[in-house]
């Protein structure tokens, strides 16, 4: 196929933005390695400017969500979404140029980290020029999904595709509004007020943008594995509304401490706690689709990581709306833990479903067989035991951080208690990295010597 065509083939777009993902999963975790470093030996890149903790972290944390887990979601969704319309997608061409404008502005966005450029608000440092072509990318996806949509030949809409046309419209409105993109040179408000659009924008760019895309995929991907139809069309889509309803507003949860008003802090409180419903109406759709055949998930490498995703994603909605309460917040809060939140979040929950989605639509969109089985099974143990090592170690130097600086210990006391426990942080990152690195071989050996699928 020659290279003019490839743009406009089928699936074309959905492999430009898996493979995007699968590369921006090695370089994001090679940040993070960078950024693990510091914490065990702050002096390591010492007189190296575009290394330094305050740069390389903040490019660690939007390559992962942005480039790694959010591309590889959206390409696997770009095979979806078609398949369940079962209709082309409208624009093969337009999804790729999205995908070209992405890529970009994380390049142009991590470049411009290192050489100390940033708007200096948590997931929101990149630069004015970076936040123009994100939008302007889900404003392009917004498009074909809808026009794919329109011309679709399967009258059912099914709950994926719900799910994925929200995703990219309601991340068009909360990246413009949470990045203040209203004001280019700061990208920022004044006051309390940034905080308050800040943590908006902070909360919602997980909770309406990776994770309706990986709830999307658990719904087509687990009927399809365990060979069953869907337990309840109905329940999908009340998820889908009261994920809308009540995950907009919780963001306020992280500014308890902060003279925000009252009431929006009661609001995020209580509509955190109503974050129950949406998760359990997913569990209850997923895992009651699969009951009496999860043997068929855990005998399917894809399906395997699909339903630890899911496990994770339990763990993590038990654990937010627990930690969004002030008095749990007062050993919780401005520490480890919530950073031992974050990643069961984005890497357990929807970075496992990002990979075991790319993964089943491989061969669908490639033509040919995943590679190795067995680099998928090795990547998997290897990312779960280095998760599991994050969660383990984040939470303990929390926990240990949070008790001491309650009971009025001084931080320099603190900090060597910690060492041991950042060693071990440190070494579960090398497992992530290599993982990292086997799962993008296995994706390029397998368009280039993936054996062919039988027609």
């Amino acid at each position: 196929m020659g290279k003019a065509n490839y743009w406009k083939s089928e699936y074309s777009a959905a492999k430009t933005w898996m493979i995007s993902g699968a590369v921006w999963m090695v370089i994001g975790t090679l940040a993070g390695l960078g950024s693990a470093i510091h914490l065990v030996a702050p002096d390591f890149f010492a007189n190296i400017p575009w290394l330094e903790f305050g740069r390389i972290r903040p490019v660690h944390v939007n390559t992962v969500l942005f480039g790694f887990v959010n591309s590889m979601l959206v390409g696997v969704c770009l095979y979806i979404l078609p398949t369940v319309l079962r209709t082309k997608l409208y624009s093969e061409a337009m999804a790729n140029i999205a995908a070209v404008f992405y890529n970009i502005a994380i390049i142009l966005g991590n470049s411009a980290l290192l050489a100390g450029m940033t708007q200096g608000r948590e997931y929101a440092e990149y630069i004015f020029p970076s936040d123009v072509l994100i939008v302007i990318t889900f404003l392009l996806l917004i498009i074909d999904s809808i026009m794919t949509i329109v011309r679709r030949v399967e009258p059912l809409m099914y709950i994926s595709a719900w799910y994925i046309v929200g995703a990219f419209i309601w991340t068009a409105i909360s990246y413009f509004v949470g990045n203040v993109m209203w004001h280019p040179a700061t990208g920022a408000e004044r006051g309390i007020i940034d905080a308050i659009y800040m943590w908006l924008y902070g909360h919602n760019i997980f909770g309406l943008l990776v994770t309706p895309l990986a709830v999307a995929i658990g719904y087509y991907m687990f009927p399809r594995i365990v060979g069953a139809p869907l337990y309840s069309q109905l329940l999908g889509i009340i998820g889908f509304w009261t994920l809308l309803a009540f995950y907009a507003h919780i963001g306020g949860h992280h500014l308890l401490q902060a003279p925000i008003p009252t009431w929006l802090k009661t609001v995020s409180e209580i509509d955190s706690f109503a974050m129950v419903i949406p998760v359990a109406v997913v569990l209850v759709n997923w895992w009651y689709t699969a009951r009496g055949r999860f043997h068929l998930m855990l005998s399917n490498a894809p399906g395997k990581l699909m339903l630890v995703g899911s496990i994770w994603y339990a763990i993590v909605c038990i654990q937010g709306p627990i930690q969004s309460l002030a008095w749990v917040q007062r050993i919780t809060h401005f520490n480890n833990w919530v950073i031992g939140h974050s990643h069961i979040a984005v890497l357990g929950f929807t970075g496992f479903i990002a990979l075991g989605g790319m993964y089943y639509v491989l061969p669908y969109v490639s033509g040919r067989k995943v590679y190795s089985e067995k680099l998928i099974n090795t990547q998997y143990w290897l990312v779960l035991a280095g998760l599991l090592g994050f969660f383990f170690f984040l939470t303990a130097i929390g926990l240990i951080g949070g008790q001491d600086w309650d009971n009025g210990e001084t931080v320099y006391r603190t900090v060597p208690l910690m060492k041991p426990y950042m060693v071990g942080r440190l070494a579960s990152g090398i497992a992530i990295i290599i993982g990292a690195f086997i799962g993008l071989y296995n994706v390029i050996m397998t368009f280039l010597k993936g054996e062919p699928v039988k027609p």
